[in-house]
């Protein structure tokens, strides 16, 4: 059973499991804990961005103009990488984005826990940026143009080799296989180890003040990166799929 140590800040759900210990309740809130934090965190951004876009007004209000350079930001960023084409996925990246920052920031927030410092959660969303990825390749390209792309398009000679294709459609599958796992654990090593130092220096008492006030200001700037970072990374993923045609 997991318990509550020095190389973690105690938060609210773990709390709570201590206080029920030996409970099937406390075994729950252990066993879910990353994931009720990470259904905690979607709610809260689909209810904050529900009450900032449900009366819209010409002159927007402070909150609904936030909401507005943060969406416009975002639609500018994923244009300039993948092109005007690349609108089409701003839904998916801009989603992908925020809800990583926010993630990135709860470990910020007093009692409470950022829940990509668990493997299984960064991996989880890993696996739905492979799965859209092939998907959209898939959709775009259609099969036969698939198993090209994933053959790494031969031409001539290289065409005729036959085994050059062959090896070069093993590696290619091969290397998109791996990228969930690398993607993961890029984002999740950085957050824990955000995370394990926080942590370490909030036991040093008031002597670690002045360090944990800068490694804080670190923090923030890292939720930043991971989130850019992660996203990028996922529009570099769709730009290799679906910007053939500009290639050529």
């Amino acid at each position: 059973m997991k318990s509550i140590s020095m190389a973690e800040l105690p938060n609210i759900v773990s709390l709570l499991a201590a206080k029920f210990a030996g409970t099937a309740f406390s075994a729950f809130l252990l066993r879910w804990e990353d994931t009720i934090y990470s259904v905690i965190i979607a709610l809260l951004i689909a209810a904050a961005v529900y009450l900032g876009t449900r009366r819209m007004r010409i002159v927007p209000g402070r909150f609904q103009n936030f909401l507005e350079l943060l969406f416009g930001g975002i639609d500018d960023f994923v244009v300039s990488v993948l092109g005007h084409r690349g609108r089409r996925h701003v839904p998916f990246l801009g989603t992908l984005f925020i809800y990583v920052f926010v993630m990135d920031l709860f470990s910020l927030v007093p009692f409470f826990k950022s829940p990509v410092s668990n493997w299984s959660v960064t991996l989880a969303l890993a696996l739905c940026v492979f799965v859209y990825v092939q998907f959209t390749a898939f959709k775009e390209l259609g099969a036969l143009g698939y198993l090209d792309h994933l053959a790494s398009r031969p031409r001539g000679f290289l065409a005729w080799s036959i085994i050059m294709p062959v090896m070069l459609f093993g590696m290619h599958i091969i290397a998109e296989l791996v990228r969930p796992i690398t993607l993961s654990l890029r984002l999740r090593t950085n957050i824990w180890g955000e995370d394990l130092i926080l942590s370490m220096l909030t036991h040093l008492g008031l002597e670690g003040l002045p360090l944990l006030f800068a490694m804080t200001l670190l923090a923030l700037m890292t939720a930043v990166v991971q989130a850019v970072v992660f996203s990028l990374l996922a529009m570099v993923y769709l730009a290799l799929v679906t910007n053939h045609e500009e290639a050529h």
